[in-house]
């Protein structure tokens, strides 16, 4: 059947996927950095440990995310809706609507019954709404942001933050702390605002059901709840929703080299 990889550069984490058999072997989430190749080698080297295995074992290689094209080792590159596409179908088979909020970029992607792209929609000029925004913010709060999806679900009233831009809205959050207004309220006003601004991306692409949550802020369960309530639906997290466009990277190599 062979084994084949599958890598996913985002401008926050970079991932590694070995798949083999229909079975993802092992999985590698580690940061970014300025030299993605070196990062990315790194993870390589470390997810073919914990699978056992050597790069000669390889037999495939795709990459994705912002930094495909840096890296030398891998056969070809695909687009990052490619990736999400075919990683998310394959770990929620009734996939309607795939939401992606990565660290610095947010997507929206629609597709078909078979899982290919019928729609998709992308912010990838404004880092408000990211893992970045909220990491700033919680930074200001003074707070884990790990913990932030926990905070805002103890919430009992809502803050209201009107602001997107980094800037405008750590003035707000500011404002609300010196008015003793609780740091589990402003953080569930931040997830709504977020959710607000997604939803109107998500709803241009169009909306349908079954709706997956990916990307690193789909571990926020605060996220998730907000963007439940502002789209009206129930949306599914997968157990590991960071690894969605590496994993669909590692199935398009086996196609690939089942057809070689």
């Amino acid at each position: 059947m062979g084994i084949f990889a599958g890598i996913d550069i985002g401008s926050a984490t970079s991932k590694v996927v070995i798949f083999k058999d229909d079975e993802v072997l092992s999985f590698v989430i580690i940061p970014s950095e300025v030299e993605w190749e070196a990062i990315t080698k790194l993870a390589m080297e470390e997810a073919l440990e914990k699978a056992n295995l050597h790069h000669s074992n390889i037999d495939y290689i795709i990459s994705t995310g912002y930094g495909r094209r840096t890296i030398d080792f891998a056969n070809e590159t695909i687009s990052e809706i490619t990736a999400h596409s075919r990683g998310t179908k394959w770990l929620h088979k009734n996939v309607g609507s795939i939401i992606d909020i990565g660290g610095q970029d947010s997507k929206a992607i629609l597709l078909d019954e078979n899982g290919g792209v019928i729609n998709f929609a992308m912010n990838d000029r404004c880092a408000a709404g990211t893992g970045r925004f909220l990491e700033h913010m919680a930074n200001v709060l003074g707070v884990r942001i790990d913990d932030m999806g926990d905070l805002s679900m103890a919430s009992e009233k809502t803050a209201k933050i009107s602001s997107m831009c980094t800037v405008f809205a750590e003035s707000e959050v500011i404002s609300l702390l010196a008015r003793e207004w609780r740091k589990e309220d402003i953080i569930a006003g931040l997830h709504e605002a977020i959710a607000k601004r997604t939803s109107v991306m998500v709803r241009q692409c169009g909306v349908k059901k079954d709706v997956v949550l990916s990307g690193g802020v789909a571990k926020n369960r605060g996220m998730q709840k907000a963007l439940e309530m502002e789209l009206g639906t129930d949306i599914h997290v997968p157990k590991e929703p960071q690894i969605t466009a590496a994993l669909g990277a590692a199935l398009l190599a086996r196609k690939k080299a089942r057809k070689a």
